[in-house]
C-alpha cells in the first residue's frame, strides 16, 4: 500500500502542475501534503514517513555527489563566492533576528536560530533547477553552487555549536582525502561502463561520503559532495554523473514528498510561511547587490540571485536538531518558497531581458570576472559550445585551413582550451549583452554545438538579428528539435545519432570496397 499511494500521488500531482507550466517538483510538494491528509484513511502504513525520509536522504546525497562531479575547488575559493555568501549570511541574520523577536514574541536565542535557518538557500532546489536547464557549468550556475557550499559549511558549524555535537578524532582523516584521489580515479577506470559504474557512484556518495563522514561526526551531505569533487577532474566524471541520473531523480521525489509529510500546518504556521514568503524578495535583492559589489555583470548577478531565492532544506535540519517546535512552520515556509522560486527560475532569462536596461544601471564600470569578448578578431568560423562535439568541429575546421573561434559558457572549459593553445573564450550565447556588444568581423559560418536547445535557438536568432547571412549549422538530439532550430535561423541541422550511424556505415563500406 505504501508504494501504491506514494507513487500514484506523486505521479498525478506532478503531471497536474506540469500542465500549468510549473515544474513537477512543485506537484511532489503538494502530493506530500495530500498524502499527509488522505493517506491514513486510505490505509497508509505508519512507517511511511520514516521510509520516505531514508529515501529522501539517499536522493540528496546522490544529488550533491553529482554536483561535486561538476565542481572545481578553485570555483569556491573566489572572492565573489566566499564574500557574497558570508556577507549575505551576516546581513540576513541581522535583519531577520530583531523582526522575528518583535513580531513573534520569542526569546533572542530562538530568534537567532530561526534567522539562521531562514538565511540559507536551497541546495537541492537550485541544483535541480540549474541541472534541468543545463546551467550547472555556466558562470552563474557555478557561482550559485559555490555560494551554497559555503552556506552548507556555515550550517554545519551552527549545528555543531547548538546541538553540542562535535567531530570526533577520526575527523582528522579528512585532511588526508586528497591522497585518496588517485585510488578513486583508478577505481573509476576499473569500474567499466555497466552496473558497476552505478554501484561505484552509490558507494562513494552513500557509503564513503555519507556513512563515512557521519562516523567521523561530520555531515553526510558534505561528505557526498567532497567525494564528487575528488573525482571531478577525471575524464569520466560526466559519464559517472549521467549513470546515476535516473536513480537520483526517483529518490529525490521522496525528498519533496517528505517535506509535506513533516506535519500539517495550523493557522500560525500558515501566517509565518506567508510572511517569510514575502521576504524572499529581500533575499534575492541582497544577493544581487552583493554580487554587483564583487564586480559581476548584472546578468550573472541576477541569474545567480534568482537561483538562490528559496529557503533551504538545511533550515529543516537545523530545526529538527535544535528547534523541533518550529519544524512544521519552517517546512511550510520552504514549500512556499519552492512554489514561488521554481517558476521564477523558469522565466529567469526572459525576466532579465525585460528589465535589462534597469538592472545594468547598477553594473560597475570595471573589468568583470565574467567578462565576454567583444571582437572576434580574424576568425572566420564561430563555434558555440566547446564540449566533445564542438572540440571535434574546431579541430576539423582548423585542419581544413580555416581560423576557428570557440565560445563556451563554462569559464573552466574555455580556460582549458586556452591553455592547450586554442582560440577559445568565455561567452554565453543566451546573454543579450554579448550580442549587443560583439562584432562579428570576418565570421563566414557559425556552428552551434551546445547541448541545450534554448541556447541554440537564441544563438541562431541573435546571429540573424545581427545581420549575419552566412551558413549556420547545428546538431540536434531529436527530430522535433530540427524544425525549431531551422525556424530560428539555422540553414543545416543534423541528428547526432543518425550522423554517427552514417559515419559508421561509410567506414564499413570503405573497408569492404578495399577488400
Amino acid at each position: 500500500m505504501f508504494e501504491v499511494i506514494t507513487i500514484s500521488f506523486a505521479f498525478f500531482f506532478g503531471l497536474a502542475v506540469r500542465q500549468i507550466g510549473l515544474p513537477p517538483l512543485v506537484g511532489f510538494l503538494a502530493a506530500g501534503f495530500a498524502i499527509n491528509i488522505f493517506g491514513p484513511p486510505l490505509g497508509l502504513p505508519d512507517y511511511t514517513g520514516e521510509t520516505l525520509g531514508h529515501v529522501a536522504h539517499l536522493g540528496v546525497l546522490m544529488l550533491l555527489f553529482t554536483v561535486g562531479l561538476k565542481l572545481k575547488i578553485s570555483q569556491i575559493a573566489q572572492p565573489h563566492v566566499v564574500g557574497s555568501a558570508l556577507l549575505h549570511f551576516a546581513i540576513s541574520v541581522a535583519v531577520f533576528m530583531p523582526g522575528l523577536k518583535l513580531f513573534m514574541g520569542i526569546d533572542w536565542n530562538t530568534a537567532l536560530l530561526l534567522a539562521i535557518a531562514l538565511s540559507f538557500s536551497s541546495t537541492v532546489l537550485a541544483a535541480k533547477l540549474l541541472e534541468s536547464k543545463r546551467e550547472l557549468s555556466a558562470f552563474h550556475g557555478r557561482t550559485a553552487i559555490g555560494i551554497l557550499i559555503v552556506q552548507d559549511l556555515v550550517a554545519l558549524v551552527v549545528l555543531a555549536i547548538w546541538s553540542g555535537q562535535t567531530p570526533n578524532i577520526w575527523a582528522l582523516l579528512v585532511f588526508g582525502l586528497p591522497l585518496l584521489r588517485p585510488v578513486l580515479h583508478w577505481l573509476l577506470d576499473l569500474a567499466g561502463f555497466d552496473e558497476l559504474l552505478v554501484l561505484m557512484g552509490m558507494m562513494l556518495s552513500l557509503v564513503i561520503g555519507g556513512m563515512g563522514f557521519e562516523a567521523m561526526g561530520l555531515s553526510s551531505e558534505i561528505g557526498a559532495l567532497v567525494m564528487g569533487v575528488l573525482l571531478s577532474t577525471h575524464n569520466r566524471a560526466k559519464e559517472l554523473g549521467s549513470s546515476l541520473w535516473s536513480l537520483k531523480e526517483v529518490f529525490l521525489v521522496g525528498f519533496f514528498l517528505q517535506i509535506g509529510l513533516t506535519g500539517l500546518p495550523d493557522q500560525g504556521a500558515i501566517v509565518f510561511a506567508m510572511a517569510v514568503g514575502v521576504l524572499l524578495s529581500v533575499k534575492g535583492v541582497l544577493f544581487f547587490a552583493l554580487l554587483i559589489l564583487f564586480n559581476l555583470r548584472a546578468r550573472s548577478a541576477f541569474l545567480t540571485a534568482i537561483s538562490l531565492t528559496a529557503y533551504s532544506e538545511f533550515g529543516l535540519i537545523v530545526a529538527a536538531g535544535i528547534l523541533p517546535e518550529f519544524l512544521v512552520p519552517l517546512a511550510l515556509a520552504v514549500s512556499v518558497s519552492f512554489v514561488l522560486s521554481a517558476p521564477l527560475n523558469r522565466f529567469a532569462h526572459p525576466l532579465f531581458e525585460r528589465y535589462d536596461r534597469t538592472l545594468r544601471r547598477y553594473q560597475r564600470n570595471t573589468l568583470h570576472p565574467d567578462e565576454q569578448p567583444k571582437d572576434m578578431g580574424d576568425a572566420d568560423v564561430l563555434i558555440f559550445g566547446m564540449g566533445r562535439t564542438g572540440s571535434a568541429a574546431y579541430q576539423f575546421i582548423e585542419e581544413q585551413g580555416f581560423k576557428p573561434l570557440g565560445l563556451d559558457a563554462d569559464t573552466y572549459i574555455a580556460k582549458a582550451h586556452q591553455d592547450a593553445g586554442r582560440n577559445v573564450f568565455f561567452a554565453d550565447a543566451e546573454d543579450s549583452n554579448f550580442w549587443r556588444s560583439c562584432k562579428l568581423g570576418d565570421i563566414r559560418a557559425a556552428i552551434l554545438a551546445m547541448g541545450d536547445l534554448d541556447a541554440k535557438l537564441i544563438a541562431a536568432r541573435s546571429l540573424r538579428q545581427r545581420g549575419f547571412d552566412g551558413p549556420i549549422v547545428a546538431h540536434a538530439l531529436h527530430e522535433s528539435h530540427q524544425e525549431q532550430i531551422r525556424e530560428a535561423g539555422a540553414d543545416y541541422t543534423y541528428l547526432t545519432m543518425n550522423q554517427a550511424g552514417i559515419r559508421l556505415a561509410e567506414q564499413t563500406a570503405a573497408v569492404i570496397g578495399k577488400s
